[in-house]
Formats: C-alpha cells, structure tokens, sequence
C-alpha cells in the first residue's frame, strides 16, 4: 500500500486533491476489470445460514414450513416478497440480494 493510504489528508490541498484523483481512479478501473456480480439469492441464504450455523428449521419462520423451506433452497419455488421482507429483516441479507437485482 502506499503510505498516501496511511495519512489523513486534507482536502484542497495538493496532496489531498491527488488522492482523490487517485481512488477515483482506482474505482473506475476495478468497477471495469473486477466487477462483482450480485450474489444469487439461494446462495446468499445459504452464505448466510452457514455463517450463522441456521437450519431450515430456522428460516421456517421467514419462509414457512419445512418442505417450503426445502422447495425455496433447492429452487423448486421462487422467493415472494413477503419472504424477502422476512428475510432481509430477520437475517440482515441486502434485499437486493434476495431479488437478485
């Protein structure tokens, strides 16, 4: 890292309005060459889930009964958006996310 990353600049000044330029430019080029793609909403649950050691058990309450639950992660059944609201809500997964936007 260069040490430009370990001051606080200020801005206006020279070396603060180099920064910038700087991070500006770094942004355009990784949003260019290293895009992120949004996550697919099963995954992001099942990220989630494993993050939090959660069964289907657990998401019975955002989703509904079990073999609901099983439909929704082996994609036998679309999310709706009551279950997003939910999930998104009890889980802190971005609804974007649970859209797959």
């Amino acid at each position: 890292m260069s040490p430009l990353f370990d001051q606080a600049l200020e801005p206006g000044t020279q070396e603060g309005d180099r920064f910038d330029v700087l991070v500006t430019l770094i942004e355009a080029y990784e949003a260019k060459h290293s895009a992120v793609a949004a996550p697919d909403p099963i995954e992001a649950i099942k990220f989630r889930m494993e993050q939090q050691g959660l069964t289907a058990k657990d998401l019975e309450p955002m989703i509904g009964r079990r073999n609901r639950v099983y439909e929704v992660l082996n994609r036998k059944r679309p999310l709706t958006m009551a279950m997003v609201r939910r999930l998104h809500a009890q889980l802190g997964i971005p609804a974007d996310s649970l859209i797959g936007i």
